[in-house]
């Protein structure tokens, strides 16, 4: 496997942020700033994706999870506290399942069990004809908007126009059909590690059924809602969202 890029901050107790769809390192710049003055962030850029993008894609959700699990092997990083957004959230489930023992607290952000996400605002299939058919400037236009209840207008859109540059249009349906076959729902009750769950109340990748279904189903776990955000909490209220995960690891 090819490096990946990785932000590697700070000092102290490992705290490990995968992105989602369409994202980067640089989503995280919020918490990295705030996180790093009081513990190690690992921040890694998926293969593809941000300042990863030389790096050839992955198709499988597994896959990218074990690329992960490769890095922190290399960085001799045993335990860690782990949080994954969107897709990254299927990504982190997926370690969880792999290396369960190895991570300490589980926070999963904006995400399901389910990769073929039911109740999304269109279906996985409908983003890749779309994509294939429109090309991935009209494509990059028109998703990460979605994720934002001011749309474009939210003064960290930016983060996401910067995030797709250099996506191609490979690694984008690539992700998408890791997505689309990916499925943890079966695994839920085998997660054992205090988890937190949060999600906003106006997130139309995600609706709350899917958050439901995993604080259900993981029996250490809790979830928050955020009232007026979409998909990216972390971007439309990042101090709230810092403070409620600082609370929730350092417990």
């Amino acid at each position: 496997m090819s490096n990946i890029y990785v932000e590697d901050v700070g000092k102290g107790f490992p705290f490990v942020f995968v992105h989602g769809y369409l994202g980067s390192s640089e989503m995280w710049n919020f918490q990295k700033k705030f996180f790093s003055k009081h513990y190690r962030v690992i921040i890694p850029a998926l293969p593809g994706f941000g300042e990863s993008h030389n790096v050839k894609s992955l198709d499988s959700i597994n896959k990218m999870a074990r690329q992960i699990i490769n890095l922190l092997d290399q960085k001799n990083i045993d335990k860690f506290n782990l949080i994954g957004h969107s897709m990254g959230g299927m990504i982190v489930q997926e370690i969880t399942k792999l290396i369960g023992g190895r991570v300490n607290k589980l926070i999963c952000f904006a995400t399901g069990s389910i990769g073929e996400i039911p109740g999304r605002f269109e279906t996985i299939d409908e983003t890749r004809e779309k994509l294939k058919k429109d090309g991935i400037e009209v494509s990059f236009s028109r998703v990460p908007k979605k994720w934002f209840v001011k749309g474009v207008k939210d003064k960290n859109y930016y983060l996401c126009k910067n995030a797709v540059k250099n996506v191609s249009l490979e690694t984008a349906d690539n992700a998408l059909l890791a997505m689309k076959n990916w499925r943890g729902i079966d695994n839920l009750k085998n997660i054992k590690n205090k988890t937190l769950i949060i999600w906003g109340d106006k997130d139309t990748s995600y609706n709350f059924d899917q958050v439901d279904t995993l604080n259900k189903n993981i029996k250490n776990s809790r979830l928050e809602i955020f009232k007026d955000c979409a998909h990216n909490v972390h971007l439309e209220q990042p101090d709230q969202f810092n403070n409620l995960v600082k609370e929730f690891i350092s417990k």
